[in-house]
């Protein structure tokens, strides 16, 4: 059989089946030395073959892997749901982008997810939504106490594994017991170990809305970009149509003349705080390859 690892325990693994059963399997011994960290250690999200005797099930082979995201590992992702608060906490705006950052690195399809709307007050829901309407990522606006907005998350859930990204406090747990009754997690729990000794705690899936989630403090807390300086560009997608209209093809859309990318900014096609963030991260990778 194949099925899917919500969590990895030990010598263990949970399973979810394709009936939908989740069952406790054994490791086979190859898979059960290998360390947590190395590339054949088995992790929430892999997609794996089991065998069954007697109601005894083994883990046989961990099938290929479409990624793999650190802090803590999990595999085969579809996408990153970046949770935000206008207030409580307040919007913290480059902390937002540099998730999105991180998932277009990672090669994922990203959700913007403002939650605590209940809390908005006369005119700041048009203000978010205005500071986000230039970036090509869909906007959701929730409430897990009126319920807005869930019957729209639900679907961007449904049938995806998604990551879980977001300040502590923006209201994580309470939007998933919203969309799952039953889950009953307590608030902050899912953030709560995400300091010190436990950053690298063991992801588990859990079973939202006809799909899959995973809290992953690594990307709550993007890292440096293993990237080159001209790979920049390419990880803020508004950048794309624009680009090819630069008068030079190695743009760095800093301070060449004929530069298009600029010229969107000016008029309004690109937000000037993802424009803004583009040249931090390029300050930032080019201090880094000078090391």
């Amino acid at each position: 059989m194949r099925g899917r690892v919500l969590g990895c325990y030990g010598d263990l693994a949970v399973v979810q089946l394709p009936v939908g059963e989740e069952v406790s399997c054994r490791l086979r011994g190859r898979l059960r030395r290998q360390r947590l960290g190395s590339e054949g250690a088995v992790v929430a999200g892999d997609l794996v073959e089991v065998s069954a005797d007697r109601g005894t099930y083994v883990v046989e082979e961990v099938l290929p892997r479409r990624n793999l995201l650190p802090r803590p590992p999990v595999a085969n992702v579809d996408q990153v749901l970046v949770v935000f608060a206008r207030e409580e906490p307040p919007l913290d705006i480059d902390h937002v982008g540099r998730i999105l950052v991180t998932a277009e690195r990672a090669g994922l399809a990203a959700v913007l997810v403002l939650s605590k709307a209940d809390l908005l007050g006369p005119g700041q829901e048009e203000e978010v939504r205005g500071i986000f309407a230039p970036v090509p990522y869909p906007l959701v606006v929730t409430s897990a106490v009126t319920g807005l907005g869930l019957d729209e998350l639900r679907g961007f859930l449904k049938d995806r594994v998604s990551v879980l990204a977001g300040q502590s406090g923006v209201g994580k747990s309470r939007l998933l017991n919203e969309l799952h009754p039953g889950l009953s997690l307590q608030t902050g729990e899912l953030s709560r170990l995400k300091r010190g000794r436990h950053t690298t705690r063991l992801a588990r899936l859990q079973p939202v809305a006809g799909g899959t989630v995973a809290d992953t403090p690594g990307f709550s807390a993007p890292a440096v970009l293993d990237v080159a300086p001209q790979e920049v560009a390419s990880l803020f997608p508004e950048f794309e149509d624009l680009a090819p209209a630069c008068r030079f093809s190695d743009c760095y859309h800093r301070a060449e003349p004929g530069c298009a990318v600029r010229a969107g900014v000016e008029e309004g096609r690109v937000a000037r705080w993802r424009y803004n963030l583009y040249l931090a991260v390029l300050s930032e990778r080019e201090a880094e390859q000078k090391w």
